[in-house]
């Protein structure tokens, strides 16, 4: 079960807080729930999983609040908003969490993170050429998993991954070769 990082999120609510008040918005215990039911899950979800999430805990929450709920959360940039190549916009919690990238499986659609620090020195280098102050950036890689690619060389079909399942992140080392040159 995950855990919630009680000092991370004492910094999300307050953060949350000033921008509801910036905007003469209502501090609603709803929207203080959905943030801290964001900031206790692991990896990413759906508005779908979240709103069902908080209903199986008996929150008495509509999905149009988790809807609205997100949209403010994504403008404060403490949710990312992703979209994975499907109709589903995907979500995950960003304050205090470092740049990543993804790579998607086509067929079966399980999401890896990776990060890797030649990224961020492309991005560095771009915005110095091209007079840009780089705010951030999305990389989302789709090819075929390696269970994927097993399943197919036996004639399986392929098996969707696990909802709750969260692939831990790579970190790969600098001394990699690059595909960019």
């Amino acid at each position: 079960m995950p855990i919630l990082d009680d000092h991370r999120f004492a910094e999300v609510r307050k953060i949350f807080s000033a921008y509801l008040e910036r905007k003469n918005l209502r501090k609603t215990p709803e929207r203080f729930a959905i943030l801290e039911e964001i900031y206790s899950l692991n990896g990413h979800f759906d508005v779908e999983a979240l709103y069902l999430g908080m209903k199986q805990k008996n929150f008495q929450i509509s999905r149009a609040t988790v809807y609205n709920t997100l949209d403010l959360l994504v403008e404060t940039d403490l949710v990312g908003r992703r979209q994975f190549g499907r109709n589903l916009a995907h979500y995950e919690k960003t304050y205090g969490y470092r740049q990543h990238d993804h790579v998607i499986c086509t067929e079966c659609h399980k999401v890896v993170e990776f990060c890797d620090p030649r990224i961020h020195a492309i991005q560095t280098m771009v915005g110095e050429l091209l007079n840009f102050s780089i705010q951030h950036h999305s990389l989302n890689l789709f090819g075929i998993c390696g269970d994927c690619q097993a399943r197919a060389n036996v004639g399986l079909p392929p098996v969707a991954p696990d909802a709750d399942a969260s692939e831990p992140e790579l970190n790969l080392p600098s001394h990699m070769p690059s595909a960019i040159s």
